[in-house]
């Protein structure tokens, strides 16, 4: 596999590098996480991914969807001290290689509806096997990782598990306080990604995983519901402008990149 060229900006001088990393950390405010990256199955979405990272695109990122029994999602948003969340800078979208199945503890890439080679910046990790719907779905989406370690999805669904206004997950803040105007929410009720990143860079430390091959990429996706978030509304509060804003309340990933 080539490697890729990377390079980011440090104390005003451009510096560039390769990287052809194959595990990562996630470090949020809710504990970390270990991803396995399918460099060799996944080559450009895995390299798409590489550059937020290089660039530090997800440095103190927010996780802006949590839906139970289905996803969590980040890696489009930012809050810079107000709301509603400030988009990532995105890049150019990579091409879909829906070649793995969304299986519980994968993550892939969110994309817009209708357009499989839509996929930018936005990451999503499945809390259950999502396979029947996602794996066919708007050309299929890509997975390109798995989350390893004993602890590694406990983390996650601890962050599934938080309660929510809309779908956007927080910290110390009750439903009452969700569709009050009056409150003014901060970085500290978000769950936030402070980093990610690269803790093992042998492209092949994939080579002992087996993950499921996608079956069902030409087949017609079985329906999935629409999320029903739980709690009171958000209508009317400041987290229902996130809301607005990130498309969460739309049908799976439809609008979020």
């Amino acid at each position: 596999m080539n490697k890729m060229k990377e390079c980011s900006i440090a104390s005003a001088l451009l510096t560039c590098f390769s990287a052809s990393a194959t595990i990562v950390e996630f470090n949020t405010t809710q504990g970390s996480f270990q991803v396995n990256l399918y460099d060799q199955t996944t080559p450009e979405t895995v390299g798409n991914f590489l550059r937020y990272v290089n660039q530090a695109r997800y440095v103190d990122s927010t996780v802006h969807r949590s839906v139970p029994n289905f996803v969590v999602q980040g890696g489009g948003y930012k809050y810079d001290g107000s709301i509603p969340l400030t988009a990532i800078e995105t890049n150019t979208p990579v091409v879909n290689e829906p070649k793995l199945s969304n299986i519980r503890g994968t993550i892939a890439m969110a994309k817009l509806q209708n357009q499989p080679n839509s996929a930018t910046s936005q990451w999503y990790i499945n809390l259950k096997d999502n396979s029947t719907s996602l794996d066919s779905d708007n050309g299929g989406y890509t997975v390109f990782g798995e989350v390893i370690g004993t602890q590694g999805m406990a983390i996650v669904d601890k962050i599934s598990n938080l309660n929510r206004c809309g779908e956007v997950p927080v910290v110390n803040y009750t439903s009452a306080q969700c569709v009050d105007t009056d409150t003014n929410p901060d970085g500290g009720n978000l769950v936030s990604v402070t980093s990610v990143a690269i803790i093992d860079s042998d492209p092949t430390t994939a080579n002992d995983l087996s993950p499921p091959v996608n079956v069902l990429v030409n087949k017609v996706p079985t329906p999935t519901p629409e999320p029903q978030p739980t709690g009171s509304s958000s209508s009317g509060s400041l987290f229902f402008s996130i809301v607005l804003m990130t498309g969460v309340l739309r049908r799976r990933f439809v609008g979020v990149r």
